[in-house]
């Protein structure tokens, strides 16, 4: 049986200065009750503010949050003992003529320590079985390459 799952999120703009294209303000907030405001903007390479967080950010952190999130699931039902998780994650967006572009990949470079060395090629295989299951992985339209290292601790 499938469970469905809404998540409801407002973004929230002060509006127009009326100074056109460059003169807009691309700063927003994001927000979900209860939990702090995200603050947001334009990557700034479209004139957004660097300090605040854009989309295309955002999605690449999704990515490889929701990655890291099975993969610890899988783990832990598997009895594989993770001490430690760093992704240095990364994302490719082409622009495209006609104001238009698209991601053409995400890599994820899941650095884990696991408790046991021998449980390492356990945990490297578990890699692409989070792929397969990961939620965000399986709604994006482009490539999600991993690169695992695993050590033992």
């Amino acid at each position: 049986m499938s469970k469905q799952h809404d998540y409801r999120v407002t973004v929230r703009w002060s509006g127009d200065t009326g100074a056109g294209y460059r003169g807009y303000v691309r700063d927003h907030d994001v927000l979900v009750e209860g939990k702090p405001v995200l603050k947001g903007s334009a990557d700034p390479a479209f004139r957004g503010t660097p300090e605040r967080w854009n989309p295309e950010e955002l999605l690449v952190a999704s990515l490889s949050e929701c990655h890291m999130l099975t993969f610890l699931s899988l783990c832990a039902r598997d009895g594989v003992v993770v001490t430690g998780y760093l992704d240095a994650a990364s994302g490719v967006m082409r622009e495209e003529p006609g104001n238009s572009g698209r991601f053409t990949e995400v890599v994820l470079r899941p650095e884990v320590t696991v408790a046991d060395p021998a449980m390492a090629e356990r945990a490297e295989a578990l890699h692409k079985q989070a792929h397969d299951t990961c939620f965000i992985a399986n709604s994006v339209n482009f490539p999600v390459r991993h690169e695992p290292v695993t050590t033992g601790s």
